[in-house]
Parts: structure tokens; sequence; C-alpha cells
């Protein structure tokens, strides 16, 4: 048994789509989530960049006294997964892998697309964990880097967020990909949007869900269960404003964050 949180970041808000997916498969663990909105979107940032971020915000959860990590970032997993590993004796869980592998299930006609940020996609580690499972699959890949800052806006089904996908996901849409991967945790957000771009024939896939089954099986595996007499406590942190984080937050968990901190994260 532990009763210490499981810490979640990501670059801005999207992560709390995988933070959703927790606390709906694991009730009673409690969860420190930071939000770095101050310095999105991480993935039109140099590798090095992303590494720094990713370093600092692991070092101010870990003063949060957590039992586990979830890299809630495709960005961030893409960068610096492996150095992350060999620099800190916790459990850690990635967004990619599950994601990747989710794809090779769904698909039909072998053909699956991958949407994601500029590092992302440029990384090639979905390309990879996806031909590493299937290396039949064709994979099609294509960077929308401003899906991001739409997310962040809280822009998720207007017209000029409609307009973008078109622009972006159209030439996918004529490879006759049956399957797309949205390759960012902020995608799930655009859901509605994405899905009336490319049509009922295309099976979206968010690793959000997946990642949760990981964390609640490794949980399970490794005795880290918080005591069920217990109720579970949230806390939020940003890098950028509170008040923009508890309202578009609050929309994207249909529960009103009342307590979220703003944190100077170069101080990490």
């Amino acid at each position: 048994m532990d009763n210490r949180p499981i810490g979640v970041f990501d670059s801005g808000l999207g992560g709390l789509t995988v933070l959703k997916e927790i606390k709906n498969l694991l009730p009673r663990e409690s969860i420190v989530y930071f939000g770095d909105s101050g310095r999105a979107p991480y993935g039109s940032k140099s590798k090095e960049t992303v590494v720094k971020y990713t370093f600092q915000d692991i070092r101010f959860l870990l003063n949060q006294d957590i039992k586990m990590i979830v890299i809630a970032c495709n960005t961030a997993s893409a960068c610096s997964l492996d150095q992350v590993k060999n620099s800190f004796d916790i459990p850690i869980v990635e967004v990619v892998g599950p994601g990747a592998a989710t794809a090779v299930r769904e698909t039909v006609n072998k053909k699956v697309g991958v949407i994601g940020t500029v590092a992302t996609v440029s990384s090639g580690v979905y390309e990879k964990a996806i031909l590493k499972l299937d290396p039949e699959i064709e994979i099609y890949q294509k960077a929308c880097p401003l899906f991001v800052p739409l997310v962040e806006e809280g822009w998720w089904e207007n017209d000029i967020a409609l307009r973008i996908a078109e622009e972006y996901l159209l030439p996918l849409k004529e490879k006759n990909i049956d399957t797309l991967v949205l390759g960012c945790t902020h995608y799930p957000l655009l859901y509605n949007t994405i899905s009336k771009v490319m049509g009922d024939g295309v099976k979206l896939v968010s690793s959000a869900l997946e990642v949760a089954k990981v964390v609640k099986e490794m949980i399970e595996k490794s005795n880290l269960n918080r005591d069920e007499k217990l109720n579970p406590v949230y806390r939020y942190y940003t890098s950028d404003s509170v008040y923009k984080f508890e309202s578009l937050g609050n929309s994207i968990l249909n529960h009103e964050i009342c307590s979220a901190e703003k944190v100077d994260i170069e101080r990490y």
C-alpha cells in the first residue's frame, strides 16, 4: 500500500484528458497535476529545450512526494524518455507505447495516420513503435503545430478549428487510412472537429485511456494502491494563468477546479 499521489504532467491542459481517465479507472487514487501552459507548446521547441523542461517538470512533481510519474505529453515522451528513465528512480508511464499498440489493434487495412507536434512527428517514435509491432503497416504522418494553441485557447469546435483541421488532415484522408493516432494529449479535445474532417470510416485513437490502463496495472502489480478508506485528493498546478487553467480545466474534467496554484517552474 502507498498513499502518496500519482504525479502527472503535460505541456499544458492536454494532459487533463489522461488525468480524467486515470480518475475513472482509479477513483481512490490521489493525483498531482502540473500543466506547463506558460511555456507551451513543447512541440515547436528544440529537443534540448524539451528535455530541460521535462526534467524541471519531474523535479517539481518529485517535491510533491509522489509515487509514480505519468508523462502525459507526447513531445516530452518522444524527446526525453530514455534520459528520464536513466535519471530518476521512480515508476514512469509514458503515452507513446500505449497509443501505438492501440493503433495496431484497431487498423483493418493496415494504413495508419499519425498526427502530432513537429517534435513528435520528427522524432519518428510512433512510426518505430508501430512498425515494431507490425512491420506491414503503412504509416502516414502529419505535424499539426496549430492544434495545441487552439486547445489552450479553448477553440475546440469553432469554424477556425475546423478550417485548420481541414488544411492539416485532408491529405491524410486521401491516403485511405482507417486509423488515426492523436499523437498529442491536447488533440482529444479537438475530437469532434477532427472526426468531422476524417469521417465515420476513420477510427481516432487517443492514448489517454490506454495510459490509464497501464497506470492501473502497474499500481496493482507493485502493490502501490492507496488505502480505500481514504478519500482521494487532487492538486493542480500551472506555470501560467490560474484563472484560465481553472476555466478550461473545468470544461475538460466536467467538475470544478477551485484550488489551482501557479508555479515558478524555472526554479526547478
